[in-house]
């Protein structure tokens, strides 16, 4: 006959199974819940092309890995060579004007503008404004990506 106890002992070892589960699969990073970022709590740490903030970079519920950084490009700077990469990742410019190099294909894209970067695509950035250039990168990984390497 099955106890009010035995019950209990199968709860508890059940939602530890899934709570080790979960953490096992987060690479014991703790998993992201919602979560507010504000401007003035964000450091910018300069770099030699402008400056940068992170914001954050953990797994969430439905994500491997989730993260988001801010970027600063000084005028004629671009972060870094054009590259490709598994994860997908969205930028919202903030301000100024950058060109997007996607496969070969350059856009001019202004404060507000929203760029979006497939999987194993080709892409790259550059400030083309007189001013700097600031822009949001979010970066999506599923659970199940095979990350490719660079």
């Amino acid at each position: 006959m099955i106890t009010r106890r035995d019950l209990f002992v199968a709860a508890v070892s059940g939602f530890i199974a899934f709570a080790g589960i979960a953490l096992a699969e987060s690479n014991g990073r703790p998993v992201m819940h919602s979560s507010v970022f504000n401007w003035a709590g964000l450091k910018a740490v300069p770099t030699k092309v402008g400056e940068s903030r992170a914001v954050f970079d953990a797994p969430t519920p439905v994500l491997a890995e989730f993260e988001c950084h801010i970027t600063t490009l000084n005028p004629g700077e671009s972060p870094h060579a054009p590259h490709r990469h598994a994860d997908e990742e969205l930028m919202i410019i903030k301000e100024g004007t950058v060109a997007a190099m996607q496969n070969g294909v350059t856009n001019i894209v202004t404060a507000g503008g929203i760029i979006f970067e497939a999987s194993n695509e080709l892409h790259g950035l550059r400030n083309v404004g007189t001013n700097r250039a600031t822009y949001f990168v979010f970066k999506f990984t599923p659970h199940d990506l095979v990350k490719s390497k660079p």
